[in-house]
């Protein structure tokens, strides 16, 4: 089968990329490249430099589904330039679904946000709940789901809401609580935490391209539009205990005036049959091993998307 993932170099993207070649299927991606590519060359993969703004100007024909991931992320590099994003976010999603129902690709699997919820009393916080974004990435999110599911009649899409990410890739991202918590543990010795009671509703990597296999090859007929996806809510000051008990390193607990709490319920995707397999703990063991492996001079802007997008200063 043949495969677009938009954003195929990113952090996410990356590994289902690798998952999907492994697989023998064909895979193109579409990507700025404004991180880079840690993917090697393989013949079943090809990569176009292209903006997906410009998405409704590529050949496309023969694509079994699209997973589309590209995207401006989390709230602070949103702020850099709001407009652009609201052109990448949300105006591009119509151009990528239009697109892809006239070249009759099947299938578009589109990674929202679990922060399209906001601030939310309830401790289940599901699918049903009303939507509260409280920051412009977040409102980017939900508008492009509204975008994407405004077609669901035309073409099956299936809406995903992954938690905060956690594990290895090939462009690791160190602005992501688990990673920078084991980053700083690691190489600093120390573990800086502003406040800690803040809950985060976590996913492993390695969950993610499972759940996006879940989607694109099950047989089962799925009978919702949107998924959560996040399995582990833990304060992060519990995240913070488990890096100390795994690296010795020195706890270091600030005070913060920002005392917002995130959660998920991930029911919904538990009853179609998937069963998480990997953990906040198995993303820390894999992080620490790579760790060793590697001096900290290897790591650079491209590992925080905030860094890199300054220093890019792209319009």
């Amino acid at each position: 089968m043949k495969f677009i993932i938009t954003g195929g170099c990113g952090y996410i993207g990356t590994n289902i990329t690798k998952h999907l070649l492994e697989k023998g299927h064909r895979v193109t991606i579409i990507d700025n490249l404004w991180f880079g590519n840690k993917l090697k060359k393989n013949k079943n993969l090809k990569i176009i430099k292209e903006d997906i703004r410009n998405f409704d100007k590529l050949n496309i024909k023969n694509t079994y589904a699209i997973i589309h991931l590209a995207n401006i992320a989390n709230d602070p590099t949103v702020e850099l330039n709001p407009t652009l994003s609201w052109e990448v976010n949300v105006l591009a999603s119509k151009l990528i679904v239009d697109h892809a129902i006239k070249n009759k690709v099947k299938k578009i699997i589109f990674f929202s946000s679990g922060s399209v919820y906001g601030v939310k009393k309830e401790h289940k916080v599901t699918e049903d709940l009303k939507l509260n974004p409280i920051s412009v990435y977040n409102k980017t999110k939900m508008i492009a789901e509204r975008v994407f599911l405004s077609y669901k009649n035309n073409i099956d899409i299936k809406c995903l809401r992954p938690a905060t990410v956690c594990g290895l890739s090939e462009r690791l991202r160190l602005d992501v609580t688990v990673n920078k918590l084991t980053f700083d543990a690691f190489y600093k010795r120390k573990i800086f935490v502003d406040g800690g009671r803040q809950v985060r509703p976590n996913v492993n990597l390695k969950d993610i391209k499972r759940v996006v296999d879940h989607f694109l090859f099950s047989k089962k007929k799925f009978n919702n539009d949107i998924y959560n996806m996040g399995f582990e809510n833990y304060s992060i000051l519990k995240i913070a205990k488990k890096i100390q008990s795994k690296t010795g390193a020195k706890l270091i607990i600030n005070k913060s005036i920002d005392i917002r709490s995130y959660r998920q319920d991930s029911s919904r995707l538990i009853k179609t049959g998937f069963k998480p397999l990997f953990t906040v703990d198995n993303a820390i063991d894999e992080l620490i091993e790579y760790f060793k492996k590697n001096k900290k001079s290897k790591f650079g802007t491209q590992n925080f998307n905030l860094k890199k997008m300054k220093e890019l200063d792209v319009k």
